[in-house]
């Protein structure tokens, strides 16, 4: 095993993992449910948040699903096309693909003359995040394995008209 993966699978961060990897799969099958309301995720060492106006019932419901699809072998159900991985991973890519483009440009008019070839070079950069992002997702920051993770108590708070639902894990 390499250092990398040894750290991947250090207990805290193995566990943020799994609990991010079953987020995004109760948030896939509250999607299903909820088809026209926004819903967001945030995961941690204890469990993972819901963001948005689902019943308490049903964001349960979907998180007992997602783990028992997980376990019987769904794991791609861990990574999410809406995941802050993907937005970060194209972030970077376009970023450090302007920046090259704009390397060793002197103030002024050179810099207008290359801003053409740096906006192409962080366009490519976002075709090429399309695919890393969720594979950075598959192998860092989530994982479709939950081990022996237990769903262990779902809380449900208001204010105003902004809902969240605190799903907490064990195992």
């Amino acid at each position: 095993m390499s250092f990398f993966q040894s750290l991947l699978e250090t207990p805290t961060l193995s566990r943020v993992r799994r609990n991010h990897g079953l987020e995004h799969a109760t948030l896939t099958i509250l999607a299903a449910k909820y088809p026209h309301t926004p819903l967001a995720g945030h995961s941690d060492e204890g469990g993972f948040w819901i963001l948005g106006a689902a019943a308490t019932e049903d964001v349960l419901e979907a998180a007992e699903q997602a783990l028992a699809r997980m376990r019987a072998g769904e794991r791609a159900l861990a990574v999410h096309p809406n995941c802050g991985t993907n937005l970060i991973t194209a972030g970077v890519l376009a970023g450090a693909a302007a920046w090259l483009g704009m390397l060793g440009s002197k103030r002024g008019r050179d810099q207008w003359d290359r801003l053409p070839t740096s906006v192409m070079l962080a366009t490519i950069a976002l075709f090429f995040a399309q695919p890393l992002g969720p594979k950075i997702q598959a192998v860092v920051t989530t994982s479709g394995d939950p081990g022996d993770m237990e769903i262990s108590a779902i809380r449900m708070e208001e204010h105003g008209n902004f809902r969240t639902h605190r799903i907490e894990t064990w195992g």
